[in-house]
């Protein structure tokens, strides 16, 4: 499926250009279709799953026909699909349904992360210890309920025609302990795995004497999306303390997409980032020697 959320972004960008090239304002455009302009102005947010036939209504209202009706209207049915996802509700969380939506038919996925070991790439032991830490106080099983649904979402990405996922990883984030030194251990192991074995996935170390291109330093953790339709957006997800913010304007991503080519440029090669991987597990390992063949 394509992500619900990208093509109402796309949805919207259409329905406004559309409006704009015939001179209408949202109150005159509600007129002609015997809508409130906040719905149309709220179609043009692309916040909400729209009403496949209030866009048909559009459309009509605004002399759409032939072949861009038809188009535009399966980007209308794509964007009022309802996720599988959803049906986790709480368990997955909002934020984590954010990246599923983003994650769903993406042909790219391109993330810088600095402290943690990425979502996608966590082993059930450390995502269960990530997020005790995240939700003090909350019961144990709601914990595991959102380690589980984290589990489908990795299946559901790494599948066979799944994207082709970069990650650039700061060197803090697998030299600093962020889980026990065991669970740590384990996790690394199966980022080695992963680099090693999974075709679609690249993993390079950004270390920590790297030389940025104008010495750049990113200010927080993002990733990229690129999706097979070139008319739908590219899209910049970027991580803070409480809230995702998705991009979809090239003005805003494109700084995130010359950030992030500069850190690829600056990161080790792929076997030594996973030589590196290695050496930092094999002292993780020694330090527990009764764990050593967990993994």
């Amino acid at each position: 499926m394509n992500s619900p959320l990208v093509r109402r972004k796309r949805l919207a960008s259409e329905i406004r250009t559309l409006r704009e090239a015939q001179g209408l304002n949202h109150e005159q455009l509600g007129k002609a279709t015997g809508f409130h302009r906040l719905k149309i102005s709220r179609l043009e947010t692309g916040e909400r799953p729209p009403i496949v036939t209030d866009v048909m209504k559009i459309l009509t209202a605004l002399g759409v026909e032939g072949d861009r009706w038809h188009e535009l209207v399966r980007i209308a049915e794509d964007a009022a699909e309802r996720g599988w996802w959803r049906e986790f509700g709480d368990d997955m969380g909002p934020r984590q349904q954010v990246y599923a939506d983003l994650e769903a038919g993406a042909a790219s996925v391109r993330t810088y992360e600095i402290f943690a070991v990425p979502g996608l790439l966590q082993t059930s032991e450390y995502a269960r210890w990530r997020g005790v830490q995240a939700a003090p106080g909350r019961p144990e099983d709601y914990v595991q309920r959102n380690v589980d649904a984290r589990e489908v979402r990795q299946k559901m990405f790494h599948r066979p025609d799944g994207p082709e996922y970069e990650v650039i990883l700061e060197e803090l984030a697998i030299r600093r302990l962020s889980a026990p030194p065991d669970i740590m251990a384990t996790q690394l192991r199966h980022l080695v795995d992963f680099a090693t074995n999974a075709p679609r996935t690249t993993i390079r170390i950004l270390a920590v004497d790297a030389r940025i291109d104008g010495y750049e330093v990113s200010r927080s953790l993002f990733s990229l999306f690129a999706y097979p339709d070139p008319d739908d957006p590219l899209v910049a997800a970027v991580d803070t303390e409480t809230t995702d913010l998705v991009l979809t304007k090239p003005d805003e991503i494109s700084p995130y997409v010359r950030r992030l080519d500069r850190l690829r440029d600056a990161a080790l090669p792929v076997q030594d980032s996973i030589e590196m991987i290695r050496e930092i597990t094999d002292v993780l390992s020694a330090e527990n020697p009764k764990k050593r063949g967990r993994g």
